[in-house]
């Protein structure tokens, strides 16, 4: 697989072959497929989608994705955009999003992309390697981007983000609280205290918006992270282990081969 990233915040992804599913973090993204099929699963649930379809991510989520359709005459080929939540909001003042859609509030969500979504993508990548038009002209079209997602039809749940003590917005807090703090006991009452929400609403929220619990999204944090640092091939299980947060390495094997099918220790190795 071949990664560049030509322009600030934005990365383009090309490979000629399949892939099995692997587990990431995905922070605020659109990702647009030009070329191939892409699966991405979050806590079972999956979406594919292919060549002019986007996915809209709107929190940070931890996924499972793969390449699904990639060949060497036709190689996947993709680009992925981080979302500014800060410009969102700036824009937000700007423009009344009361906009009528029965479509259910995803923050995974995938559609069509309209033409002028990918005519401003395109353009911003045009950019590249140009200094002076990046200079005046790159914030422009970030700008005209973060609008076409606001009223993109798979852009609910950005509207959603915006909205003054919505619970996406409340949610996204915690998440950040989470995600700052993985490694320590998690207190579900107290997130849910500082949100103003009973312990039993606090879970349904969170769960409408990452289909999952917060532990157990705390746990895939926890997860996630172990596998990076035994990747590198340096650090051994048991101080990876107590690392990412857990006070039993057996616990953490038992976990860790649970989620990726194979030991930590197997990981480690393969890594050396």
């Amino acid at each position: 697989m071949r990664l560049a990233s030509p322009m600030p915040g934005l990365n383009l992804i090309q490979s000629h072959e399949t892939s099995r599913f692997e587990a990431t973090i995905y922070d605020p993204v659109i990702c647009l497929i030009l070329q191939g099929r892409k699966e991405t699963s979050m806590a079972g649930k999956s979406v594919e989608f292919g060549a002019g379809e986007s996915l809209i991510v709107s929190h940070s989520l931890p996924v499972e994705s793969r390449i699904v359709e990639a060949s060497h005459d036709r190689p996947y080929r993709a680009m992925i955009l981080s979302i500014d939540t800060g410009l969102l909001r700036t824009l937000s003042h700007e423009l009344d999003l009361t906009i009528s859609n029965d479509r259910l509030a995803r923050s995974l969500d995938v559609e069509a992309t309209e033409e002028a979504l990918i005519s401003a993508m395109t353009r911003y990548l045009a950019l590249a390697n140009k200094s002076i038009e990046t200079k005046i002209m790159a914030p422009l079209i970030l700008k005209e981007i973060h609008f076409r997602l606001l009223m993109a039809p798979h852009g609910n749940m950005l509207r959603k983000l915006l909205e003054q003590n919505s619970y996406a917005s409340q949610i996204s807090r915690s998440i950040l609280q989470i995600t700052e703090n993985f490694r320590t006991p998690l207190s579900v009452s107290s997130l849910a205290k500082e949100n103003g929400m009973s312990e039993s609403t606090f879970y349904k929220r969170f769960k409408q918006v990452t289909a999952t619990t917060p532990l157990q999204y705390q746990k895939e944090i926890r997860l996630i992270e172990a596998q990076r640092k035994l990747r590198d091939g340096i650090h051994s299980v048991s101080s990876v282990a107590f690392d990412v947060g857990y006070e039993s390495p057996t616990q953490f094997s038992r976990e860790y081969s649970r989620k990726f099918g194979k030991t930590p220790r197997t990981e480690f190795l393969v890594a050396e």
